[in-house]
C-alpha cells in the first residue's frame, strides 16, 4: 500500500493519460465483444461529441490542479479534515476511507445536487442525452459541469483533508469506474448483482440513464455504490426495459451535435416525465 501511495504521489501525467485513454481502449473493445445491446450505430461517429467533451473537461481540470495539491497540502500540514480527525488506523484503511469520502463528496454528493437544482440538472443533461450510452458516454460532460463537478472535488479534498496520493488515486479510480459502468458490455446477471454491492456495475448504472423518471433519479455513485443504498436511491430494472436519453429532449439529431450539446444548458428548463 505504501508503494501504490507513493506511485500516485508522484504519478506522471503521461501515466494519468494512459490511465484515461487505456479505459477506453478497453471497455471499447469488450464492447464488442459481449454487447449488452446491439446498438444500430455508428460507434466512431457517435463517439465525436463525447471525445470532444473529454478534451474540455481535460482543459478545464489541468490549470486548476494547482488548487487540489495547494488544499491538500495545506490539510495535511495542518492536521485538517475528516481522516486527519479519526483515531491511528492501518495505512490501508486510512487509503479506503479516504477514497470512498472522496467519492461520496466529490461525485454521489455532487451527482444528486445536479439532478435536483434546476440549472444544473440542464447542464447535467448533456450527459443523459446520449441516445446509445457506451463507454465513451462517461466523460460526456458539458464544460460548465467539468467546473461544477471540479468544485466539489475541491471541497471533498478540504473536509477529507486527503494527501495527494489518495487524491491522484481516487481520480483514476473514477476515471476508470466510470468508464466500466458506462460501458455497452453485458456481465452474467449474478456477476453484475454481486458487484453492485460494492462498486456501481454496468447493469445499475444504465438504470440511471433510462429516459423517465423515477429511474433518472436513481442510482447516483460512481465508484461505490454504498451511497445509493445507503440513501435509499438505490433502484433496479430490467437492462430489456431501459430507454437511453431524456424524453423531454428527444432530438437525437441535437443530441449528437457538439453545437447543440454546448447550447443544450440555456434551453427552457424541462425534467424528464414520470414513468407510469
Amino acid at each position: 500500500m505504501e508503494q501504490l501511495i507513493a506511485y500516485f504521489e508522484t504519478i506522471p501525467p503521461l501515466h494519468r493519460s494512459l490511465i484515461l485513454v487505456g479505459g477506453i481502449t478497453f471497455f471499447w473493445i469488450l464492447e464488442g465483444i459481449v454487447p449488452l445491446f446491439n446498438i444500430p450505430y455508428k460507434k466512431w461517429r457517435h463517439s465525436v461529441p463525447n471525445f470532444f467533451f473529454t478534451l474540455t473537461t481535460i482543459i478545464v481540470n489541468f490549470p486548476l490542479a494547482f488548487l487540489l495539491l495547494k488544499t491538500s497540502d495545506w490539510a495535511v500540514a495542518n492536521n485538517f479534515g475528516i481522516i486527519n480527525w479519526l483515531p491511528e488506523m492501518p495505512l490501508w484503511l486510512y487509503v479506503v476511507l479516504g477514497v470512498m469520502l472522496l467519492d461520496l463528496i466529490g461525485a454521489y454528493a455532487a451527482h444528486w445536487v445536479e439532478h435536483k437544482v434546476k440549472p444544473l440538472w440542464m447542464v447535467h443533461l448533456v450527459h443523459h442525452s446520449d441516445h446509445n450510452v457506451d463507454t465513451t458516454t462517461a466523460n460526456r460532460h458539458h464544460p460548465l459541469e467539468s467546473l461544477i463537478r471540479y468544485t466539489f472535488t475541491l471541497i471533498g479534498v478540504f473536509l477529507v483533508g486527503a494527501p495527494i496520493g489518495i487524491i491522484m488515486l481516487y481520480q483514476s479510480m473514477s476515471v476508470v469506474l466510470s468508464q466500466f459502468n458506462h460501458a455497452n458490455i453485458k456481465l452474467p446477471k449474478g456477476v453484475d448483482s454481486a458487484i453492485s454491492w460494492i462498486i456501481v456495475s454496468p447493469d445499475m448504472h444504465k438504470v440511471h440513464h433510462h429516459y423517465k423518471l423515477p429511474y433518472t433519479d436513481s442510482n447516483y455513485g460512481n465508484i461505490f455504490s454504498i451511497w445509493d443504498r445507503l440513501f435509499g436511491t438505490f433502484m433496479t430494472l430490467d437492462p430489456d426495459k431501459i430507454v437511453y436519453g431524456v424524453d423531454t429532449f428527444p432530438d437525437e439529431k441535437e443530441n449528437s451535435s457538439i453545437i447543440g450539446l454546448l447550447k443544450q444548458p440555456f434551453h427552457k428548463y424541462r425534467r424528464p416525465t414520470t414513468e407510469n
